[in-house]
């Protein structure tokens, strides 16, 4: 009977994992929609790339800042009927894309898909934190993680394939209705993920007797306050990276585009590798901060490293190779120490906030780094990048063995 119950819950585990999975991968999928096609989007609306460049940095704002509501409405209303709703909401921003005949057409647009993207974190972490195991849940953080790199990995692929054998238009309206398909799946799903959102508040009988504090206590301690810089550090130094290595390591290292291209390749597929091998650590080990702090100082060195190699260096492409390695190793050791954090103070609040510090990181680097670019300041880059990714570090040592909360005082006897 245990060998049957055993088996039961690995296969719900699994399932779990899996449809979680494919709703992060649609979100990371969804947000490469547009980047790839600048190019022809320039060309078509007779507008520069800087425009161009303020639809993503609304998108990344509109996210970032619903994300924290997400996470109330997470707690309030249960996480999957946001999350079905996240995915419908963006897929409908990115299919009407398609359909725009002016450039100030992408921009309102852009605020819904990014308003869609915000309940991804806060919904798939408190499904993944209440449904799946807890001796599983480094692997299920892994595979979070994971199928969202790999989202951003297919994007850019199928997208521009689309693109130049039919047209943008097309590709566009396309992920619009796969995004709507997603939805639907995730859906027929919906008794799988359901978890019952009084445990948010209380895990016994006594805790029972206790309300949820105030959502700005919450997000006001320390521990959160640290995993939302941890967040901003991280991914600026990722998004510079992974929006301007290719033009750092073309203009200013004398790289082939193609060659520089796959340097990229290499870090992001070096990321997903890590991902998967931290997964499997961070359900072996007590001591995820030690993993999460190791791996940012190995990014930076990394990155760092890739900064001193003269121009042309084959070792380019390894060196980010390693350092995608080491800051994928970081997520799922990072989001159970997020988790543990989050215990007794609502989940969708402290994920949705914390969170929220990856899109204010992701929506600033192009910025920043777009500047270096422009004046010719390519080793900058990755000079800036590992700087972040080091000064990430120290935040993990706030989250350690920590909570939003401060344990409530033994109650005297009257």
């Amino acid at each position: 009977m245990s060998a049957i119950a055993a088996s039961t819950g690995v296969n719900r585990d699994v399932r779990v994992m899996g449809v979680v999975g494919s709703a992060h991968f649609s979100s990371h999928f969804m947000q490469l929609a547009l980047p790839p096609l600048f190019p022809i989007l320039h060309a078509q609306f007779g507008v520069s790339f800087t425009e161009l460049g303020l639809v993503i940095t609304l998108f990344y704002t509109a996210s970032g800042l619903g994300q924290a509501l997400a996470g109330v409405l997470v707690d309030r209303f249960g996480a999957h009927r946001l999350l079905v709703a996240g995915i419908a909401t963006m897929g409908v921003g990115v299919g009407l894309a398609g359909l725009v005949s002016a450039y100030w057409m992408l921009l309102p647009l852009a605020v819904c898909a990014g308003l869609g993207n915000s309940v991804f974190h806060p919904a798939d972490l408190s499904i993944l934190s209440r449904r799946v195991s807890e001796g599983r849940l480094g692997r299920a953080f892994a595979v979070h993680g994971l199928s969202g790199t790999l989202g951003f990995v297919a994007a850019p692929l199928l997208v521009t394939t689309i693109a130049t054998y039919a047209s943008w238009r097309l590709a566009l309206i396309a992920i619009g209705l796969y995004a709507l398909g997603s939805a639907a799946f995730v859906h027929s799903n919906r008794g799988l993920l359901t978890y019952d959102r009084r445990l948010e508040s209380a895990s016994s009988g006594a805790a029972a007797m206790r309300r949820i504090p105030a959502y700005l206590a919450v997000i006001g301690s320390p521990v959160v306050m640290m995993g939302f810089a941890y967040f901003i550090l991280t991914a600026f130094a990722g998004g510079g990276v992974q929006t301007f290595a290719v033009a750092a390591l073309n203009t200013g290292y004398g790289l082939a585009l193609n060659v520089a291209t796959l340097a990229l390749t290499a870090y992001l597929v070096g990321t997903a590798c890590g991902i998967a091998l931290g997964g499997l650590l961070a359900d072996r080990t007590a001591s995820h901060h030690k993993v999460a702090m190791a791996g940012m100082v190995a990014a930076a060195v990394c990155v760092l490293v890739a900064a001193l190699l003269g121009s042309g260096s084959f070792f380019i492409g390894p060196v980010l190779a390693l350092a995608g390695i080491a800051s994928g190793i970081t997520g799922p050791s990072r989001d159970v120490l997020i988790r543990r954090a989050a215990a007794g103070s609502g989940m969708g609040k402290v994920f949705g906030f914390v969170y929220s510090g990856f899109d204010l990181g992701a929506s600033t680097a192009p910025l920043l780094f777009g500047v270096l670019i422009d004046h010719h300041l390519a080793h900058a880059v990755f000079l800036v990048a590992a700087a972040a990714y080091a000064l990430a570090a120290p935040t993990v040592m706030q989250v350690r063995q920590r909570t939003a909360l401060p344990q409530p005082a033994a109650a005297s006897a009257d």
